[in-house]
């Protein structure tokens, strides 16, 4: 005997796709047929007697009309007959019945209304209501209300009818027209709260939790207050006391503690030191975001006098101060080819042989035109890299790019000789190029007053992700102790085009060779499926020959696949609502490959009206509970207590080194519980990795 809800859903399907195959969809016309026509008419009008030109305006009025009309619409698809809506509302409105389909365009004939759930205000009520609820919203001018009598999620493939998900249970098909209905178990994020921070025996290895109160053993709603140093273990201690001077280097994988040791470091360091505490000293980190967090954590260890920076934050400041006639404005239509060179390791070889081989005044313009006679010279760079990086560029690409900077320098110099239309700007890459010729010509950078700049201590988060000749300029800064922390995980490189390999070749471009590297073991952020997920990610780029040692077990990592975003969305907002009612002090991310998706899902989640929802745009986290939706390319060196990876599908994650390590970054930053989404076919690296 077929289930009441499945004969009604068959029922409602069967009108939808009766109304797509006996009401075609209007192709409207294209854009460059009617300009045309509008130029057409426009050219009569010219010509055209006194009482003809009424008729031809009106025509002209009407084509206009409709080219507005096209433009505003133009990306509204029809409804597609293989999946035609996913979400099906029943609304009693004071005794009018009518039943809305929510999908992902609009067609509304025949009493059948299927809308589009990111622009009709309509689809809010299937965001924002349960079945049962009363609802009142403001629809255009008017005011609806009533009770939302069924609330269901609906899968369609290839036109037919696949599965139900109600309150009442879940059906699905078992073929030959045969359903099964299933046990209602809702997914759930739980047990974060308390249970996610990581409190040990002191006998255990311990590490930090982001916005833990340990004395407590509760999450703080201040997430970037930092822990106590009472959970620092014994191998994380022993890298933070090593001497003040020479080099420490920390690799470690996502959630060991890297940024954490380099922080109490400096704490450690300004004990004996109380220079430390002061702008002698330079803490460097990756992002917006990480300078945010830790300008609010040093204060906390008592030294709050420290400057946290971004490097290209601290690079284009001097850089400004040493060379101040040249153009502020950055460019962002650079070859990739330019970057690459830029970037290369062996960039500064090609920067000091030129210094070697041409005398030349040590003073600023000489620096200058040490860097730009460096990437303008093709038979220069072309020896440097045959004989270090053989095969890295051809001749005719370095050419290419040497023609495509000497061009921009022509550009600058027409500016410089007052032709106010002259483009002119420079590159992030050039910035540190820029310190370096001047550190090579003339001698240490300068700070303040044009004294030296030296500094007593400087610490740098992620340098994976710094190019050598970065880390070089850093190194002409420190004073005679040369006292510095270097921190980052081989896992997590996501600047391919600064050319970093491994730990020994980059020490070796930067003439360290034989710089001991420290291993930090234990990941102490996420959870053990969480860890085993993100290593499977990763796949043969894994480094290490093991698994890295995990303190707590936790969910499984689960795959939820859909057919669109919007059911993504409504059944994102579900759980999150319920999360956020259980656990009001817990911090969630929904990472999106994309700004448009991240636009997309956080209108969709706002429109379900939940809680403490913010749309993070440009690193501005709040670390403070809530949801924060954003790219995944936002949240290097962050963490939170729920992370949602969202469509984690083939087109956005296709098995490339980069995909694997921005995928492997975003799943590390979950400490109790990840999930991940998809509408198109789920990634190759995932595919396995994923309980369903």
């Amino acid at each position: 005997m077929p289930y009441p809800i499945v004969t009604e859903e068959l029922d409602l399907l069967g009108r939808v796709s009766t109304l797509l195959q006996e009401v075609p969809y209007i192709v409207p016309p294209k854009e460059a047929d009617i300009l045309k026509d509008l130029v057409t008419l426009r050219e009569e009008m010219a010509q055209a007697k006194s009482e003809d030109k009424g008729s031809l305006l009106t025509q002209y009025d009407a084509s206009y009309a409709l080219l507005k009309q096209l433009r505003s619409t133009r990306e509204r698809p029809d409804v597609d007959p293989d999946s035609p809506y996913f979400a099906h509302l029943r609304l009693n409105e004071g005794g009018k019945v009518r039943d809305v389909c929510i999908g992902k365009a609009t067609r509304i004939a025949r009493g059948v209304r299927v809308i589009d759930w990111r622009n009709a205000p309509i689809s809010r009520v299937f965001y924002a209501y349960k079945e049962g609820e009363e609802f009142e919203e403001e629809v255009g001018d008017t005011y609806i209300e009533g009770v939302v009598e069924a609330r269901r999620t609906i899968s369609i493939r290839r036109g037919k009818l696949e599965r139900i998900d109600a309150p009442q249970g879940i059906w699905m098909t078992a073929g030959d027209g045969e359903w099964v209905e299933r046990e209602r178990e809702a997914p759930q994020m739980a047990g974060g709260q308390g249970s996610a921070t990581r409190f040990h025996d002191e006998n255990a290895a311990r590490g930090r939790s982001l916005g833990t109160d340990m004395q407590s053993n509760r999450r703080r709603a201040d997430k970037r207050l930092p822990d106590i140093a009472s959970l620092i273990d014994p191998e994380q201690f022993e890298l933070i006391t090593q001497p003040s001077s020479g080099f420490v280097v920390i690799r470690g994988t996502a959630g060991s503690g890297k940024t954490t040791v380099a922080l109490h470091r400096i704490a450690y360091l300004a004990y004996e030191d109380p220079l430390i505490n002061g702008p002698a000293t330079l803490f460097l980190v990756f992002s917006k975001a990480l300078r945010d967090y830790v300008s609010h954590v040093l204060p906390a260890l008592g030294v709050p006098k420290v400057t946290v920076s971004t490097f290209r934050e601290w690079a284009l400041q001097l850089r400004q101060r040493h060379f101040p006639r040249l153009p502020r404005e950055v460019r962002d239509t650079t070859p990739a080819a330019v970057v690459r060179l830029k970037l290369h390791p062996l960039i500064g070889e090609a920067q000091q042989r030129h210094v070697d081989r041409k005398k030349g005044s040590a003073n600023g313009e000489q620096a200058m035109d040490d860097w730009m006679s460096v990437l303008t010279d093709p038979d220069l760079l072309w020896d440097v890299f045959n004989d270090g990086a053989p095969g890295a560029f051809d001749r005719a690409e370095l050419e290419k790019a040497c023609q495509w900077c000497q061009d921009r320098f022509e550009e600058m110099h027409a500016k410089w000789d007052g032709d106010k239309h002259a483009p002119a700007a420079l590159d992030l890459e050039d910035d540190a190029l820029l310190l370096r010729a001047w550190q090579l010509r003339v001698g240490p950078l300068r700070g303040k007053g044009r004294v030296p700049l030296q500094y007593r201590h400087v610490a740098v988060d992620e340098v994976q992700d710094l190019s050598p000749v970065e880390v070089q300029v850093l190194l002409g800064c420190l004073d005679r102790r040369q006292s510095i922390t270097l921190a980052g995980d081989t896992q997590q490189h996501v600047q391919q085009d600064g050319g970093f390999t491994s730990w020994s070749d980059f020490f070796a471009k930067l003439g360290l060779q034989g710089t001991h590297v420290n291993t930090l073991k234990i990941a102490y952020r996420s959870t053990r499926p969480i860890v085993e997920f993100a290593v499977k990610v990763l796949g043969p780029f894994w480094e290490d020959d093991a698994m890295p040692l995990t303190t707590r077990d936790g969910p499984p990592v689960e795959l939820f696949r859909f057919t669109e975003h919007g059911a993504c969305v409504a059944f994102l907002a579900d759980a999150l609502k319920v999360l956020m009612k259980e656990e009001p002090m817990a911090s969630v991310a929904v990472l999106t490959p994309s700004k448009h998706l991240s636009g997309q899902y956080y209108k969709g989640l706002d429109r379900a009206e939940l809680p403490r929802l913010r749309q993070v745009h440009n690193q501005d986290f709040e670390f403070a509970p809530g949801v924060e939706v954003t790219e995944v390319a936002q949240v290097k060196g962050l963490e939170f207590d729920y992370v949602v990876l969202v469509e984690v599908s083939a087109n956005a994650y296709p098995d490339t080194p980069e995909a694997r390590r921005v995928l492997h970054v975003g799943a590390t930053r979950a400490v109790h519980q990840l999930w991940v989404t998809t509408v198109g076919s789920p990634s190759q690296m995932i595919r396995e990795d994923a309980e369903v």
